[in-house]
Order: structure tokens, then C-alpha cells, then sequence
């Protein structure tokens, strides 16, 4: 699949700026997917790529070459906590963490209004430093299992960010694509905002396509 990738970062203040990138991502056998995220506006970041090996059971692999400095580096785990280019989403959002990293419940209220409602603590305090939460509450619609919005609670147990999925994009065998989401930092009240544009579920893409020396090109 490829599409265009609109990043809008909203201050407190409403100042935004935007971003432009291009996506490619591609599905392989045992629930494998990769993803190539390229800058094209604006200049500032302009050439800045990143690599994501999604992996269904073990932690997943992202790397990010910066032009300015000439260099691809890996992001380590102690990064995925951090920021998106600047944004209210942060790199372990860009990917589907393993399921193994957390223990999930349904919590009160669950099953209500159509709704699953599912809680989501790291294993231990190390994966609860590397995402950067104490914990995460889904709220998962009951017909077709897509989530709606997520809460982030930070380590005094305060909930200090949201994302709301706003609009999908179905794909085939039941699958479907997030098309827009918005981040909302409960403290610093900024947002952001990621929409998807110039979709395409039937691009043709070389598997050579998602390496470490194409993120230089």
C-alpha cells in the first residue's frame, strides 16, 4: 500500500505548522509488515526517512536517517516513548506494539454502549519506561473490533493523553487502515493530527524496497 501522510502540530496557542510524507507499507507471511516513511515538506525536515519492521511477537525495528547529519541510526527502546517529529504521537504509535508486552483486561463498563473496554499495563517497569505509560485504556467497538480511542495514563496514574481514531479505510479480508487520527496532550494542550490521502491498496512494491540503504537515497 501507499498513500500521503498530512502531520498538522497544533500549539496551545494555535500556531500550527504541517508536515508532508510519503508512506509505502507492505504485509508479509506470520503478521510481518513494513513500513517506509519519507519527508517531502518541509525543508527543514525534508529527506528525513524512517524504516519500521512491525513484528507480531517480538519487539518491533525502526531506524530514521537524518540528512542534516548523513547517518541512519537505530531508534533503541528507550526511544519509543519519545516524540514523532515533534508531534503529540510518539514513535511506539507509528507501530503495533507485541501483544506480549502488556497484560490486557476488560475493565468496568466493558461490554456496555457496544463497546469493549480493554486496560493495558506494560509487563514490567522496564516496557513502561520504553513506552513512556503506566498504562493504556482501548475502547474497541463491539461490530467490528476497531478502536476508537485510546487513553494514556502516566506514572502517578494521571491521564495525560488521548488519541481518537476519527476516520478507517477498509482493506480487504476484514482488515482496515487508520485514515485519520488526533492526538490530544492533556498537559500541554497540544494536538496533532495524522490524515491519510492518495491511498492505493493494490501498489506493486519490490520487498528491496524496505531496506536500510534505500532510507540514504
Amino acid at each position: 500500500m501507499s498513500a500521503t501522510l498530512s502531520l498538522s502540530i497544533t500549539e496551545k496557542n494555535g500556531a500550527s505548522r504541517n508536515r508532508i510524507i510519503s508512506m509505502t507499507t507492505k504485509s508479509f507471511p506470520d503478521g510481518l509488515e513494513k513500513r517506509f516513511i519519507k519527508f517531502m515538506e518541509p525543508a527543514d525536515v525534508r529527506g528525513t526517512a524512517m524504516l519500521i519492521v512491525d513484528n507480531k511477537i517480538i519487539t518491533d525495528e525502526i531506524w530514521i536517517y537524518l540528512p542534516a547529519l548523513k547517518k541512519t541510526r537505530r531508534i533503541v527502546s528507550s526511544e519509543k516513548g519519545k516524540s514523532f517529529m515533534s508531534s503529540e504521537f510518539s514513535n511506539a504509535d507509528m507501530g503495533s506494539p507485541p501483544i506480549s508486552d502488556f497484560v490486557n483486561q476488560h475493565v468496568t463498563g466493558s461490554g456496555s454502549n457496544n463497546l469493549w473496554i480493554v486496560e493495558s499495563t506494560p509487563v514490567n517497569e522496564d516496557k513502561a519506561d520504553e513506552y513512556g505509560y503506566s498504562k493504556k485504556v482501548s475502547y474497541i467497538s463491539m461490530d467490528n473490533c476497531q478502536v476508537k480511542k485510546i487513553e494514556f495514563y502516566n506514572f502517578d496514574n494521571e491521564l495525560f493523553k488521548t488519541i481518537e481514531i476519527k476516520g478507517i479505510y477498509p482493506l480487504p479480508e476484514g482488515k482496515y487502515l487508520v485514515r485519520d487520527m488526533i492526538a490530544n496532550n492533556l498537559v500541554t494542550n497540544r494536538r496533532s493530527e495524522i490524515s491519510l490521502s492518495n491511498i492505493n491498496d493494490k501498489a506493486k512494491v519490490e520487498d528491496s524496497y524496505f531496506s536500510i540503504q534505500n532510507l540514504e537515497r
